[in-house]
C-alpha cells in the first residue's frame, strides 16, 4: 500500500500527540496564513543565479523586510546555537535587542538551547543567563508548548537549523509547536534557514501507523524541504490548524548545498560537526537501529560506521558484491575500496571516545568510512541500505537490531524484514519510487525556493 495515499484518505483525524504518548520519543497552500508573504519578494528575487554572500537566514529578512509580524508582539521563541544572523549573533540576542517587541520566553528542543546535550537527554526547564528569559523544555515528558507556557506570548516563532532528514526531531518540535499555537489562537512564524544537503528527495517514505517524534508525517527519509517549506506541508497537506507566516530565507535555491552559501556552519547538535556528516546522516543514521558504531565519540560522526567484529576490507568488497549487480558499470572495487554512484566507502579502523551512545568506547574497530565525490550523483539511503545488507550478512551471530528503533528511522517494518531476507538491493529500493514521486506532487504547492 503507498503510505502516502493511504495517509491522506485519513488526514489524521486524531491530533500526533495522544499517538506521541504511546510510542517512545527521542532519536536521532495556498496564500495568506500558511503562506510566505513574509520576505518572499526578496527570496524570489535574488533566484538561483545570486551570489553567495547575498544569502540572509529567515532571522535577518525579519528584521530588516518583515518586523510588522512582530512589532508590539510578545514573542516567544524557540532556538538553539543554530539560530544566528548572517553576523554570527544570537536570534535570542537579535529579538531581545529590538526594541519594538519583547521577547519573554525561550523553548529548548532536542540537545538544549545551546546544542550541548547528548540525544534522547531530557532538558529541563531552566533560566537564559544572558537575558534572564525563561526556557521552557519541549523535550522532557512534555513535547509542545503547554498553555501556561504560551500565556506570555502573543506570537511564537522558531529558529534552528534543521539537516534535510525526516529524523531530526526539531521539525517535530516545530510541527507540536504549530499544533499548540493553533489551539491557543496565536500565530506561528517560521524564520526560514537553507536544507544545507539541497532539494534532492530520497529514501522511503514513513507509513503513518509508525509514526512518532523521530517522524511525524508521511515524507521520505531526505525531504527535500526547508523547516518553512515543511511548515507550509504540514499545514496545508497534513492539516495542522494554525496562523502560520514563513520568512524565506532570501538569495538561496535548492540547488544550493550550505557550503555554497556564506553562512557559518553551526552545529545543530553534538554530532553533526559537518556538512560532509549532514550529507551521509539521512543513510548512516539507519545504522543507530543496529548495535554498530555510527562514529559518535570520533570527529567523523556518521561518516564511519563500524563494530569489534566486523572486517573493514571484507565489508568493503561485500558491499561491493551486494551493489554490484544493481549498479553494473557504476561500481568498482579495489582491496579495501568501493565506489558506488557519489561516494567511495573505504576500510578504516577508529576509536570511539566517550560517544554519546556508549557503543564502544575507548575499543578500536574496524569499519568503513564514507567519502562523498559527486553529491548530485549521491543516495546515501540506497548506500546505506548496501551497507546494512553487507553488514547482517558479514556479522552473523554478533548482529543485533534495535527492532523499535530501527522501525521508527526506517518509516516501516519492510526495510528491516527485507534485509533479513537478504532481498536484492535494487528490489528494496525500487519500492520506493512511486511513493517519492507521489510525495514530490503533493510537496509541489508549498515550495518557496527555486529549484
Amino acid at each position: 500500500m503507498n503510505p502516502l495515499a493511504g495517509f491522506l484518505s485519513l488526514l489524521f483525524p486524531l491530533s500526533p500527540l495522544p499517538l506521541l504518548a504511546l510510542l517512545a520519543l527521542g532519536a536521532c497552500g495556498g496564500p495568506g496564513a500558511d503562506g510566505a508573504e513574509a520576505g518572499a519578494g526578496a527570496a524570489e528575487a535574488a533566484g538561483a543565479d545570486a551570489p553567495a554572500a547575498a544569502v540572509r537566514p529567515g532571522i535577518d529578512v525579519l528584521l530588516a523586510d518583515s518586523s510588522h509580524l512582530i512589532d508590539g508582539r510578545r514573542v516567544g521563541l524557540i532556538t538553539n546555537r543554530s539560530g544566528v544572523g548572517r553576523d554570527g549573533t544570537s536570534t535570542i540576542d537579535l529579538l531581545h535587542g529590538y526594541a519594538d517587541a519583547e521577547l519573554t520566553a525561550l523553548f529548548a528542543p532536542e540537545h538544549g538551547i545551546r546544542g550541548t546535550e547528548a540525544e534522547g537527554s531530557a532538558i529541563d526547564d531552566a533560566t537564559d543567563e544572558g537575558t534572564g528569559l525563561p526556557i521552557y523544555s519541549l523535550y522532557s515528558e512534555t513535547r509542545a508548548p503547554t498553555p501556561e507556557m504560551l500565556a506570555s506570548i502573543d506570537v511564537l516563532a522558531f529558529d534552528i537549523q534543521d539537516i534535510g532528514a525526516r529524523y531530526y526531531t526539531y521539525v517535530s518540535t516545530m510541527a507540536l509547536a504549530m499544533e499548540a499555537a493553533g489551539r491557543a489562537g496565536i500565530p506561528m512564524i517560521v524564520l526560514d534557514r537553507p536544507n544545507p544537503i539541497g532539494g534532492l528527495t530520497q529514501g522511503p517514505v514513513l507509513d503513518p501507523a509508525f509514526a512518532t517524534f523521530v517522524g511525524l508525517y508521511p515524507v521520505p527519509v531526505r525531504h527535500g524541504l526547508t523547516a518553512g517549506e515543511l511548515a507550509r506541508l504540514y499545514r496545508g497537506a497534513f492539516g495542522v490548524e494554525v496562523e502560520l507566516h514563513v520568512v524565506p530565507a532570501a538569495g538561496w535555491s535548492a540547488e544550493r548545498w550550505f557550503d555554497e552559501t556564506d553562512l557559518p556552519w553551526i552545529a545543530p547538535s553534538l554530532n553533526m560537526p559537518s556538512l560532509e556528516s549532514a550529507t551521509h546522516y539521512p543513510g548512516t543514521c539507519l545504522f543507530e537501529g543496529t548495535n554498530l558504531s555510527v562514529g559518535r565519540g570520533t570527529p567523523t560522526a556518521f561518516q564511519v560506521l563500524g563494530a569489534p567484529w566486523m572486517d573493514g576490507e571484507a565489508w568493503v568488497a561485500e558491499i561491493g558484491t551486494v551493489a554490484g549487480a544493481a549498479e553494473a558499470a557504476a561500481v568498482t572495487e579495489a582491496a579495501g575500496v568501493a565506489r558506488l554512484p557519489g561516494v567511495e566507502i573505504r576500510a578504516v579502523a577508529f576509536t570511539p571516545e566517550s560517544p554519546s551512545d556508549g557503543r564502544f568506547a575507548g575499543e578500536e574497530i574496524s569499519g568503513i568510512r564514507l567519502t562523498v565525490t559527486d553529491r548530485s550523483a549521491y543516495d546515501p539511503v540506497r548506500t546505506a541500505v548496501a551497507a546494512l545488507l553487507a553488514a547482517r550478512r558479514l556479522s552473523g551471530d554478533a548482529w543485533e537490531w534495535r527492532v523499535r528503533h530501527f522501525d521508527r528511522l526506517a518509516g516501516s517494518d519492510g526495510l528491516r524484514l527485507a534485509i533479513d531476507r537478504g532481498a536484492p538491493l535494487a528490489e528494496i529500493t525500487a519500492e520506493w519510487a512511486a511513493d517519492v514521486a507521489a510525495f514530490e506532487a503533493l510537496r509541489r504547492p508549498y515550495l518557496l525556493y527555486p529549484r
